[in-house]
């Protein structure tokens, strides 16, 4: 694994436990943020890994599209967009706590399904 892929996969990790925390905290702003860094964060260490560009909210849709056509999950999509709400509640704080809770739980879910590929690259 690259140095730089490790980075960004240990970020991610380090993410989703300061969610966790912030969901316990209810803190539901920064659970929500830290919820979508830890998705992009993952992304972004796939996307090291294979040596494709990730430096815009458009090119990790692109990449999330690349692993759904490779993988036939198009959950990883939808996932994803669920991780992008989070991003905006991040800002618009309006998704009550139970929502909040799910959407993290959500994210927890396609890292799971997201870090396996870090190995298969």
């Amino acid at each position: 694994m690259l140095e730089s892929t490790n980075r960004y996969a240990t970020a991610s990790r380090e993410y989703m436990g300061r969610a966790w925390q912030y969901l316990a905290e209810e803190d539901l702003s920064q659970a929500s943020e830290k919820g979508w860094g830890a998705a992009a964060e993952m992304v972004k260490a796939i996307a090291e890994e294979r040596g494709w560009q990730h430096n815009s909210h458009r090119l990790l849709y692109r990449i999330i599209e690349n692993l759904v056509s490779e993988t036939g999950d198009e959950e990883l999509s939808d996932l994803f967009k669920i991780a992008s709400d989070l991003h905006i509640n991040f800002y618009e704080n309006w998704h009550p706590p139970e929502s909040v809770r799910r959407s993290v739980q959500r994210v927890q879910t396609l890292l799971d399904k997201l870090e396996p590929m870090l190995e298969a690259a």
